[in-house]
């Protein structure tokens, strides 16, 4: 086994299978741009590796990712379209974009919580393992922000609208079974059986990377819609969520003059 440890993601090989392990779990492994771009790199180093035939994505301490990092959503709320700001987001946007492009096919194996940006992760995976126990919720709209990064298209892509707008806008928060059932997961498995069912089915492709390469390429632009439409979504998204990402803000800075 090969393996390369960054800050807050770990990379690592082994015959044919590589996984990418958010490493933050202080604090649930919520991204943050400097982690993004960590993700970024293993991602590179997977596609430049034609014997990896298959990709696994996990977090440590038995939780998956819980969205963005807290502090920097706060500062986000100040002013969304400030530089430094602005291109943040879009290296935690392009973390998850990356997932959904990469060479070999991709599972999450997600446990614990899934929630925002996390949940964009899991569903650029191609196939996703959930704990039967797992929390996964939309979490934008009770931040009082509007969802980003594909969000609602990644989840119309495999579940019911309904499901969508009853996560998106009502909040509803959902465990690996029902995941299962709305096709947001392909399994839902015991907690302490996710990571071997996903390395089981990895194992699998990585008998033949070559092949497994050619036919997840093939099938994400016959079979699916989600690369065709991802790049609109984005921009709708943007737009309306730098929106409402300012709205906090003026809110916070109107409650501040009253105080």
């Amino acid at each position: 086994m090969q393996s390369e440890s960054g800050k807050e993601v770990i990379y690592e090989t082994d015959r044919g299978v590589a996984t990418v392990t958010l490493n933050a779990p202080g604090r649930r492994n919520a991204l943050t741009p400097a982690m993004a771009e960590e993700m970024l790199q293993a991602f590179d180093a997977a596609d430049a590796d034609p014997s990896i035939g298959a990709v696994i994505i996990r977090g440590a301490g038995g939780s998956f990712c819980a969205g963005a990092e807290l502090g920097s959503t706060e500062r986000m709320f100040a002013d969304p379209l400030e530089p430094a700001v602005y291109d943040g987001t879009t290296r935690v946007y392009e973390s998850f974009c990356r997932a959904g492009r990469l060479r070999a096919p991709v599972i999450a194996a997600v446990r614990g919580a899934a929630v925002g940006a996390g949940m964009n992760l899991l569903l650029a995976a191609d196939v996703r393992i959930v704990a039967d126990n797992a929390r996964l919720l939309s979490g934008f709209f009770r931040l009082g922000t509007h969802p980003g990064g594909g969000h609602m298209m990644l989840m119309a892509e495999t579940a019911t609208l309904d499901a969508v707008c009853a996560m998106a806008v009502f909040g509803e928060e959902i465990d690996g079974l029902r995941a299962q059932q709305l096709g947001l997961a392909w399994a839902s498995v015991p907690d302490g059986e996710v990571e071997a069912k996903a390395m089981t089915m990895a194992r699998y492709a990585a008998k033949d990377p070559e092949l497994a390469r050619t036919v997840i390429h093939t099938m994400r632009i016959t079979a699916g819609e989600k690369a065709a439409k991802w790049n609109l979504a984005l921009q709708a998204e943007r737009a309306a969520q730098t929106w409402a990402m300012r709205r906090i803000g003026r809110k916070r800075e109107q409650a501040a003059k009253q105080g």
